[in-house]
């Protein structure tokens, strides 16, 4: 069974920086993707970044890139999320997540639906 824990959330300005930590258990050859996504208050869930257990290729949405960077372990047990330059905006809940099964090339058309495991999220606050 696969289990994931977030951690690292906080409350920074707006410009300050913070690492998010994704701690998988229970991961098979079966992953494909991990995402990290977001959701505001009152918004839709957004993937934020993404990263192929495969070939390790990553993805980004036009909001972060150049600011967020995805990366895994050598072990492959723990993800991060390093966001720099924050913004208000980055205001959300973040939650990583798992696609089991499919090709490593989907991961950069992931969608909250397509995703097979949680976590619970960590609270991520940016104030101006």
């Amino acid at each position: 069974q696969v289990q994931l824990v977030e951690s690292g959330g906080g409350s920074v300005q707006a410009g300050g920086s913070l690492r998010l930590s994704c701690a998988a258990s229970g991961l098979t050859s079966s992953a494909k993707c991990m995402a990290w996504f977001r959701q505001a208050p009152g918004k839709e869930r957004e993937r934020v970044a993404t990263i192929s257990l495969v070939n390790m290729f990553t993805y980004y949405a036009d909001s972060v890139e150049g600011r967020f960077t995805i990366s895994q372990d050598n072990a492959g047990n723990t993800f991060y999320l390093q966001m720099n330059s924050l913004k208000p905006e980055d205001t959300a809940m973040y939650y990583c997540a798992v696609k089991s099964g499919g090709s490593w090339y989907q991961c950069q058309f992931l969608a909250a639906n397509d995703m097979n495991y949680w976590g619970k999220g960590t609270l991520v606050t940016i104030s101006s």
